[in-house]
């Protein structure tokens, strides 16, 4: 965060040329008055690393264009995306006990959703010139646009994808013994077959049968589900005329199964820590999809009860299905603003403009593992002088998240009402399903029986299909 003083001198420039793109900027700054600053609060979730990066940031606007155009920031973390939720909710409703509403806080498309519907949030394109909106990345904007009229509820200040992290360390022995490159698993299908390789590679080391070693994990099962139907041509939850519509195609839903449970339960798969980072602390797994902002907590040291040994991060984009259509994930809350003053809802904006300008919003995402919001800072070159000194993994995190991006159509669902459930049958039941199954045919494993065996039960078209009517059922009790 160092960079922020060297570089503060070109800020209020930069801020200027861009806030100055129209008479609607000028206007803005006509309610403010240096003399007369202007408070404005903002809640965020964020912990650790990432809130001492965006506090930092906070204060050297304060110190540069705050104090220009007299704008005072003041940033609380509410704990949790949970926690700021509902204490968001019950600002809004004024629930007794609530603090104020905040100017800015961060949301979720789904809280943001729940939020605007009690006519609480700033319509931000009235705010906005053509010329500023063209800055951002489109998807980024269209994700708070949620009645299809080119509304803007939500302002993108930093966004994520997914990314396959893997322990390079105990890889290479793998790949040394067996010829595997990293090609192998380039795609899903590759994937699979690569983590059935290193279970029975594992397995051959050691005497007794059926003890292989997990090769990988997935973070954010729901993801997996609606980036492999967009993938295979069918979108799970859309929203058209204002209304969601659920559509869990059953051959995509075969594929996403067989991709996915059918390894699991065999033990290619794994999980059992909270996060798959924690599986790769304790050697349970080598390799998982998870999310850049959360790749910079990704082990270095493999700790099991024999040994402990040091392990290098390696990063490649998400495996994707070889056939289908390129898509990747899409997430990261971003900033909403609430209907206060004129002059607050100007400074609101001035700041969210000036934090997404590329030399700050490129320092706020190497600091907090996110991704830069606008069209020019997402490349490498942009990217690169700004990782000087910084620990390598970093670098390694952010040319593959921008690679994604570049490369990708980038998707998320639109909000609608109850989305938050939906989304939770897609994150427990496949997963939940392939926890319970995996247990019981290790049980069999443990009668003498082997995997072929064990397993026969729960490869069959009729447990799919009564695991797929289920959700389909559990979709079916939804409000939407």
């Amino acid at each position: 965060m160092k960079k922020l003083k060297r570089i503060g001198i070109g800020l209020c420039a930069a801020a200027l040329a861009v806030s100055c793109l129209s008479g609607c900027a000028k206007k803005q700054e006509s309610l403010l008055d240096p003399k007369n600053p202007t408070s404005i609060s903002i809640w965020t979730y964020y912990n650790g690393a990432q809130l001492s990066a965006f506090n930092e940031m906070v204060d050297s606007f304060n110190e540069t264009r705050g104090k220009e155009l007299g704008i005072v920031v003041s940033s609380f973390s509410q704990g949790s995306v949970n926690d700021l939720h509902t204490n968001a909710i019950n600002a809004v409703t004024g629930k007794v006990g609530a603090e104020e509403v905040p100017n800015i806080f961060a949301a979720y498309a789904d809280t943001a959703y729940e939020i605007d519907k009690l006519g609480a949030l700033v319509n931000l394109t009235d705010y906005l010139t053509q010329e500023q909106r063209e800055l951002y990345i489109d998807s980024y904007l269209a994700e708070g646009d949620f009645d299809g009229s080119g509304s803007i509820k939500i302002f993108p200040i930093a966004k994520s994808t997914e990314l396959f992290l893997l322990n390079e360390t105990d890889w290479l022995a793998f790949a040394d013994a067996t010829g595997a490159t990293t090609q192998d698993f380039a795609t899903i299908e590759g994937l699979v077959e690569t983590a059935q390789r290193y279970y029975e590679w594992t397995d051959s080391l050691t005497p007794e049968p059926n003890d292989g070693k997990a090769f990988y994990g997935r973070d954010a099962m729901a993801n997996y589900i609606l980036i492999s139907g967009m993938q295979l041509g069918c979108e799970i939850f859309s929203v058209q005329d204002g209304k969601a519509v659920i559509n869990f195609d059953h051959d995509a839903a075969r594929k996403i199964w067989d991709y996915y449970y059918v390894p699991y339960i065999k033990g290619y798969f794994a999980s059992s820590g909270r996060f798959r980072s924690d599986d790769i602390k304790t050697g349970n797994i080598l390799s998982f999809t998870g999310s850049s902002s959360g790749a910079s907590f990704f082990p270095k040291k493999v700790t099991t009860e024999e040994e402990e040994h040091e392990i290098t991060m390696q990063v490649f984009p998400a495996p994707q299905f070889a056939d289908g259509q390129h898509y990747a994930v899409q997430q990261g809350a971003g900033m909403v603003v609430t209907k206060k003053s004129d002059a607050e809802i100007a400074a609101s904006v001035e700041f969210l403009l000036w934090f997404t300008q590329d030399q700050q919003n490129i320092s706020f995402s190497i600091n907090s593992g996110y991704l830069p919001v606008t069209k020019s800072a997402n490349t490498k070159e942009a990217i690169a002088p700004y990782t000087s000194g910084t620990d390598a993994s970093m670098t390694k995190i952010l040319d593959a998240a921008v690679e994604t991006v570049q490369s990708n159509t980038l998707y998320t669902t639109k909000a609608f009402q109850n989305g938050t459930a939906a989304r939770s049958i897609l994150e427990n039941s496949l997963s939940d399903q392939a926890i319970q199954d995996r247990a019981l045919v290790k049980e069999s494993l443990a009668q003498g029986m082997t995997l072929e065996e064990a397993v026969a039960e729960f490869v069959t078209d009729q447990h799919f299909e009564a695991w797929y009517q289920a959700v389909l059922e559990q979709f079916s009790q939804l409000e939407i």
